[in-house]
């Protein structure tokens, strides 16, 4: 989204918002069911400025429980990034690879992410290491496929060309066919990314202790409907900021194209 459509972007959100606050003033919702936003603030407060307590982890360790999730994402995402676009690229290019693994590939991807859980936990135990596995794991086939068809559609115009300008063929993945491919590959990064912050929580949720995750299942557990939604609306905060960051470093890389991704 562009900067100046900020204030419109906004608006929707804000109308619920104020609908909402005034449903709970008036009574429409059940009481003590639906937290109002005052009280979701309220909460949130407490829950980032707080007094830190061993017995009250919804007091003072929001940000500490951001960066927990913010690590898991980044280290993820990092591992899913590097072999999904190498892979991607030798899936989409080379003809052998794409017999070898096509098969493969697509039957993995078609099993949820999440049923991958039990076999985390049982092989990595309750670690980190569990939580980045998801991550990597999940983050990978979106951006493997999306870099494997962006190389597929790579014009033949340009492979020719850069042949006859001398480019030899071992270095036209590297001199043709990625920089071809880079629109596809920062749209499955952009899918990878999203998915990286779902597979975080349900990992937190699962197979981990502490993070954003963690404090969801937490508040469930305690019947904390406002410390639900402080979890909530702090992952879709977050995932928004990367996104951001991600269309921007897009619009860089990809300036001598028109129609940039995420424009």
């Amino acid at each position: 989204m562009k900067p100046g459509r900020w204030p419109l972007g906004l608006l929707v959100p804000a109308l619920l918002v104020l609908f909402w606050q005034i449903a709970g003033d008036l009574g429409w919702t059940p009481p003590g069911s639906i937290p109002t936003p005052v009280a979701v603030v309220e909460s949130w407060y407490v829950w980032i400025f707080g007094p830190v307590t061993p017995l009250a982890w919804h007091s003072g360790t929001w940000t500490f429980y951001v960066l927990l999730s913010l690590r898991r994402v980044a280290a993820g995402f990092a591992i899913a990034s590097v072999t999904g676009v190498t892979f991607g690229l030798l899936l989409g290019w080379y003809a052998l690879v794409n017999d070898l693994f096509d098969g493969l590939i697509n039957f993995l991807r078609a099993i949820p992410t999440t049923a991958w859980v039990p076999f985390t936990v049982f092989f990595f135990g309750i670690h980190e290491s569990a939580a980045v596995f998801l991550i990597a794991f999940g983050a990978f086939f979106p951006i493997a496929m999306s870099v494997a068809a962006g190389a597929r559609q790579t014009p033949r115009t340009l492979t020719r060309a850069a042949l006859m300008l001398g480019t030899p063929p071992r270095r036209l993945l590297r001199r043709v066919v990625l920089p071809a491919t880079l629109p596809s590959t920062f749209a499955g990064l952009r899918i990878g990314l999203g998915l990286s912050w779902v597979l975080v929580i349900v990992s937190e949720m699962l197979a981990v202790q502490g993070g954003l995750g963690y404090a969801l299942w937490s508040a469930y557990q305690v019947n904390r409907l406002d410390l639900i939604v402080d979890a909530i609306v702090s992952v879709g905060v977050l995932g928004l900021m990367s996104d951001w960051l991600l269309v921007q470093l897009s619009r860089i890389t990809l300036r001598w194209q028109r129609g940039l991704v995420g424009q």
